[in-house]
């Protein structure tokens, strides 16, 4: 890598863990005397990639959302142009810390998606690194706290310089490749994320009762996934699950509709029951033919009652009522800041 002419990053980040892996790897270059550029996908387009010389080095790195590169990653490395470059792949994942360890997440399927798609470009595949930074997903649990926050931050941060450090002297880090077995059992998972999953969690946000209506979490969202509807924020199926929106509201309106959550799940439950055993014949008694069903009717109601639910926040004493269902209305919870 020490003849490299320059480096450039792109990136997709919500709550700054992406973003960050980014900078240090930025920092490291500059430390070298290569330049170095950045660029948040979110923002830019492909014309950049105009610039960008033969024998620059170009680094892609995102979060992993259901075990694989969100839809917003995957559709900028579709139509990433062709190249003969060396690329470096890098995702950051769920890391907790327990005592003196930070506990691995899953890359699922997201190096070997996007690594044939570069390789048919022409790109060199280098590198295909997992971070295992700080875990963002609020909806699931409580934000970490500041103290273990650093202490990932950290053990990320001396991790990176020895990644850097192999490739800038011409070696090749497929670090990935130690997890492999269990990202290919989770691989079905990924695929019923891709395909279902991301527009049920795509309805997990509301605006609450405490919500200002600044529209800061409209304007800042990376897909733009979020609409005023009857002038509150609305959350349509676009959304990527980032987390962005509610990491950074100023006043965190924005929660979880854990209570919204159960009753779908119930709803879904009592129909499937119905169309399984008194309307579906034996003959398509399969598991191909629940599964389709199943997902019809979650990524359905879940729409349908989030709608419902968005008219009933007109109303300041349900809204208030329906925030009381969210664990993340609850300062306990917290929220996580990445810095």
């Amino acid at each position: 890598m020490n003849s490299t002419q320059e480096a450039v990053i792109f990136y997709f980040s919500g709550t700054g863990n992406s973003r960050r892996i980014a900078s240090w790897f930025s920092d490291l270059y500059h430390e070298k005397g290569i330049d170095c550029r950045m660029f948040d996908i979110a923002e830019t387009g492909y014309s950049v990639m105009e610039n960008i010389d033969s024998g620059s080095i170009i680094g892609i790195i995102s979060s992993v959302h259901g075990f694989n590169f969100p839809k917003i990653m995957l559709d900028f490395i579709r139509n990433f142009p062709k190249g003969k470059n060396r690329l470096l792949l890098m995702n950051t994942r769920a890391g907790m810390k327990i005592g003196k360890i930070v506990t691995p997440g899953l890359t699922g399927i997201a190096f070997m998606v996007s690594s044939v798609i570069l390789r048919n470009k022409g790109y060199e595949i280098i590198g295909q690194i997992p971070f295992d930074m700080p875990s963002n997903w609020i909806s699931i649990h409580p934000a970490l706290r500041k103290k273990s926050v650093d202490f990932i931050c950290e053990k990320n941060r001396f991790r990176i310089r020895k990644h850097f450090e192999r490739l800038y002297v011409g070696k090749k880090d497929f670090s990935s490749r130690k997890d492999i077995i269990q990202d290919i059992i989770i691989s079905p998972v990924a695929l019923a994320y891709y395909f279902v999953g991301r527009y049920f969690l795509a309805k997990s946000y509301y605006a609450s009762h405490k919500c200002i209506y600044c529209g800061f979490c409209i304007g800042q969202c990376p897909v733009n996934a979020i609409k005023t509807i009857d002038k509150r924020p609305f959350w349509t199926y676009r959304c990527e699950s980032c987390m962005k929106c509610m990491n950074r509201c100023p006043v965190d309106a924005i929660e979880t509709t854990h209570g919204l959550w159960v009753i779908v799940i119930y709803a879904v439950s009592v129909a499937c029951t119905f169309f399984f055993y008194e309307w579906l014949p034996v003959c398509l008694q399969h598991w191909t033919i629940r599964f389709l069903l199943f997902s019809i009717l979650l990524v359905g109601f879940i729409g349908i009652f989030y709608r419902i639910q968005q008219l009933l926040l007109r109303n300041k004493t349900i809204a208030k009522i329906i925030s009381y269902t969210s664990l993340t209305y609850y300062k306990i919870w917290g929220r996580y800041r990445c810095k």
